[in-house]
């Protein structure tokens, strides 16, 4: 998937906060800080209790999405960086390929979703 600008894609709400659709940030890139590119965001995933973004699944490795590896980044970790038109991360690719495989059961898994938040340092959604 291509990246896609945010221009014109946002609404701006009169307090200055702007509304992005779900949509637009599938195929988003992801950066480190030194500008590596580590792969895209290919979906969102969002709490159903809360309305809350707390996800971003990065895509990342393989050639033309086969090979590629798939981890839920809790949102938090993720910045949007205009001049980059992408998010940036203090992730690295070590700490990604390091991270608590994901399998059919990690959206209602509960064990898995405490381990994936210790290993990016980030406290848990639903605390």
């Amino acid at each position: 998937m291509q990246t896609q600008s945010f221009a014109n894609k946002t609404s701006t709400m009169p307090d200055g906060n702007a509304l992005i659709s779900g949509k637009t940030i599938q195929g988003t890139r992801v950066y480190s800080p030194a500008g590596d590119d580590l792969g895209h965001i290919d979906d969102v995933m969002i709490d159903a209790a809360s309305g809350r973004t707390v996800y971003g699944v990065l895509e990342f490795g393989g050639f033309l999405g086969l090979g590629s590896d798939h981890h839920a980044i809790p949102f938090g970790k993720l910045t949007y960086d205009h001049s980059r038109d992408g998010y940036v991360t203090d992730l690295t690719k070590e700490q990604l390929e390091a991270a608590p495989k994901q399998d059919e059961t990690w959206r209602e898994n509960r064990d898995w979703q405490k381990r994936s938040h210790e290993h990016y340092g980030v406290a848990p959604y639903w605390l």
